[in-house]
């Protein structure tokens, strides 16, 4: 028989993948143009709502120059059937908004294109040479000859330390032509280029375990502890149950190496730097710089999906109610045993009348929790302290630690300055009795000295000697205040109410 069958099979399923289903539509170019035009390394996720509204423009925008375009559907009504075509995936971010990104099958696709759409060389002396160092590489790794590692150990050794002592003697450098680091530069980029793709089939895989882990999991009719250690030990190996997720483990065991990104990173500004560089445009430029940073959220990618995965058995065994499903057991056994009680005297062709959902119950109040006497006792009685408490003060210590006694204060005052005891308002305080010597009462003069207006003389600083309730004295300069024989009249005339207002 002839092998022209089984490659045509193998053909078929290669077209019914997504990614060459993509490329055989009729509506491709257009939808590949979306897609670049909204989707960037720097931009790899977009929101729903926005990426819609970008639909119905570029559909208006072709519209306008005679350009032909998918008739009848607008942004949303594509969105949703390129996401059903397997070229974008909805998900919802941590703030619950939905937002698009490409699948793996989409980022394939438009590298194909890309690769197809610029001009390069399919053999070039970068290439080969990537070619060779890769498979000695290999050879070596897969050479089980201890003396056969050794020699190709030896020879590697002795052409580096040749070039090196020969660049010690002051050797001339060879330096790399500007076609040669173009040709080697294009030969980085299209590797570099099916990153994205690599890292996006390996969160896929994560995904599409994870659905089916969980349905799994949920459709389950063996006892709780042998679901637990079975999807346990899922977990364990989840990276190494798939193709896509060995390889992730294998380069991440690479990446994760920070001192190893550092030297890439600098490795690729050495290459920036060479003038074969001035005839790249700024995108591409900074595009290759950029290449850390594409290695780097793609492993955070992959294993935020991971983590997820994680996450979601953890709380859905959590939440697993085994009391519940008890409950629902026993009710279904209830239910087959009236069946049978029921049909011992039922005939053929009985019916009964069942409601497929519980009618709502009448129900005014319905009690939350019963009586409980406890919560109703009395507090306990209050400790008799009486005889710890202080003794109380008397009216006349209450008003020592009050505030100014302005009728007694003026009453002084007046007889004072009316005697001709007093030559200031200073003097006639110091003669006053200690219990009008606080240093409150200062405040208190001061009041009704601000009462008398212009008929206040002040003409310099005195001493105010005040003694407070507990006996302790203290000094206070104030201005130097006399009153006259109209002041003194004004000063008697002063009323004061309860409130001293």
């Amino acid at each position: 028989m002839s092998e022209i069958a089984g490659e045509l099979a193998r053909v078929r399923e290669a077209f019914d993948k997504p990614t060459l289903r993509l490329l055989d539509r009729k509506w491709a170019p257009f939808v590949l143009a979306v897609f670049k035009s909204s989707f960037s390394r720097d931009r790899r996720s977009i929101p729903s709502d926005l990426l819609h509204t970008q639909v119905d423009a570029y559909l208006a925008d072709l519209r306008t120059v005679g350009t032909e375009v998918p008739p009848g559907k607008n942004g949303r009504a594509l969105c949703v059937q390129w996401m059903n075509d397997l070229w974008l995936y909805r998900e919802t971010d941590e703030a619950g908004d939905e937002q698009y990104s490409l699948t793996s099958h989409a980022l394939e696709a438009m590298l194909l294109v890309d690769g197809m759409s610029r001009d390069r060389a399919l053999i070039s002396e970068s290439r080969l040479t990537t070619i060779v160092d890769a498979v000695r590489h290999r050879a070596t790794q897969a050479s089980p000859d201890r003396e056969e590692r050794i020699r190709r150990l030896d020879q590697d050794i002795a052409e580096k330390m040749s070039e090196r002592d020969r660049l010690a003697a002051g050797g001339e450098i060879a330096a790399a032509s500007v076609d040669q680091m173009h040709e080697g530069y294009v030969d980085l980029v299209d590797l570099i280029a099916q990153l994205p793709s690599d890292f996006k089939r390996v969160e896929e895989s994560v995904a599409g375990m994870h659905r089916q882990i969980v349905n799994d999991f949920r459709s389950e009719e063996r006892p709780i502890s042998e679901v637990l250690d079975e999807y346990l030990s899922k977990t364990d190996a989840l990276m190494s149950s798939t193709a896509e997720g060995r390889a992730f483990e294998g380069a991440f065991a690479l990446l994760r190496n920070d001192a190893l990104l550092l030297d890439l990173k600098s490795d690729l500004e050495t290459i920036i730097l060479h003038p074969f560089a001035l005839e790249l445009s700024q995108t591409e430029r900074r595009s290759f710089m950029a290449t850390v940073s594409l290695i780097r959220t793609g492993i955070d990618n992959v294993l935020t999906q991971r983590n997820g995965l994680t996450t979601t058995l953890r709380e859905h065994i959590v939440n697993h109610d085994v009391v519940k499903d008890r409950e629902l057991e026993r009710l279904l056994r209830d239910i087959n045993k009236e069946l049978f009680s029921w049909m011992k005297t039922s005939g053929p062709r009985s019916v009964v009348t069942a409601e497929l959902m519980p009618g709502t119950l009448d129900v005014e109040h319905l009690r939350e929790k019963f009586y409980d006497p406890e919560t109703h006792l009395p507090p306990p009685p209050l400790d008799d302290v009486s005889d710890d408490a202080p003794e109380p003060l008397s009216l006349d210590a209450m008003r020592q630690q009050g505030g100014p006694q302005l009728e007694e204060m003026r009453d002084a005052l007046v007889s004072a300055f009316g005697a001709g005891d007093a030559a200031s308002l200073g003097e006639a305080f110091n003669d006053l009795d200690e219990g009008l010597r606080r240093p409150v009462e200062i405040l208190g003069l001061l009041q009704m000295a601000t009462q008398l207006g212009d008929g206040l003389h002040a003409n310099e600083v005195e001493r105010f000697e005040t003694v407070r309730p507990d006996g302790t004295s203290r000094s206070f300069s104030v201005p130097r205040l006399t009153l006259n024989t109209d002041d003194t009249a004004a000063l008697a005339a002063l009323s004061y109410g309860s409130d001293h207002d």
